[in-house]
């Protein structure tokens, strides 16, 4: 009967009726596909689920599938994207997060799969600087994991971080009203500062006891705010990213508060290799030359307490 018709595109092949929900697009299919990988849950080499699985999983046309997968492919993370079998993921996705061919991706994407890349060496060497430990500190999340799983094994890992100085007064984050009280907002930085340098400590040194790994870890204090982050990684691979200062209201002890800031774990990472090219070289025997300078001259010894 008419009144009981139901509109062919809300219902299933047994005649029930088809909660509608909006439609995924296709990087936001890629971006929960990229995680995955990141994450393992897509192995290397493994196949892809077809595309109409992925279809059928994400509630979205094959059409919307390939563009993601294509998406994947130019990032090179997948391999034999056709329509006619199953994408293959990578022998290596780690170096194609952030390898030199790899779109750019932010921090929060590309950091942990390098640093779990660089903890398959047995002498493992991290060198940072940046505004916070925050970024570093979740990224070694990773490759503990595969520590404790037993899939990584080195013998030694020396990290050096350098971080702004408390004894200085920021660039950013800092007030937009210069004649603002600046002193809760600096009291929340140096708290976020000294918390996650003693979560990366601490998490580090734990290794000592859990895996009998040699573990050096050693903060040093800045004079200035640094404008961009960068980490090296067993002198191989730099990876670098500029601290991009935004206007922006933030509640403090329950009050708006306007500042200027910037959100490292959002910064763009480029990554340069050793061997990529001469540029490439070049850039990470600079980078290198660039923090063992502060490192031995203007920076201070830094204390993670209040």
């Amino acid at each position: 009967m008419y009144g009981s018709r139901v509109d062919p595109e809300h219902a299933l092949a047994n005649g029930r009726k088809r909660t509608q929900r909006p439609q995924r697009s296709h990087r936001e299919v890629a971006d929960e596909l990229r995680q995955r990988i990141r994450a393992g849950a897509l192995r290397p080499g493994a196949r892809m689920p077809t595309q109409a699985v992925l279809a059928a999983e994400f509630g979205v046309e094959r059409g919307t599938v390939r563009e993601a997968l294509r998406i994947l492919r130019s990032e090179h993370l997948l391999t034999n994207v056709t329509k006619g079998s199953p994408a293959t993921v990578t022998a290596h996705p780690e170096r194609a997060l952030t390898g030199p061919a790899a779109l750019p991706l932010p921090t929060s994407a590309a950091l942990a799969p390098r640093v779990a890349a660089a903890f398959a060496d047995s002498h493992v060497e991290i060198d940072a600087v940046c505004l916070t430990a925050v970024s570093l500190a979740l990224a070694l999340g990773e490759p503990l994991r595969q520590i404790h799983a037993g899939r990584l094994d080195p013998a030694k890992v020396d990290v050096r971080v350098l971080l702004p100085s408390r004894n200085i007064e920021l660039a950013f984050p800092a007030p937009v009203d210069p004649s603002a009280p600046g002193h809760r907002l600096r009291t929340r930085w140096l708290a976020v500062r000294n918390a996650q340098g003693q979560v990366l400590r601490h998490s580090l040194l734990s290794l000592r006891a859990t895996h009998g790994i040699d573990v050096r870890v050693t903060f040093r204090a800045l004079p200035f705010t640094p404008p961009v982050k960068l980490y090296l990684l067993n002198g191989e691979e730099a990876l670098f990213a500029y601290y991009t200062v935004r206007r922006r209201e933030e509640e403090i002890d329950h009050e708006p508060f306007q500042l200027y800031d910037a959100q490292g774990t959002r910064s763009t990472l480029f990554s340069f290799a050793r061997g990529a090219g001469p540029r490439d070289t070049a850039f990470v025997e600079q980078a290198r030359a660039w923090f063992d300078a502060l490192w031995e001259t203007i920076s201070s010894e830094l204390v993670l307490t209040s």
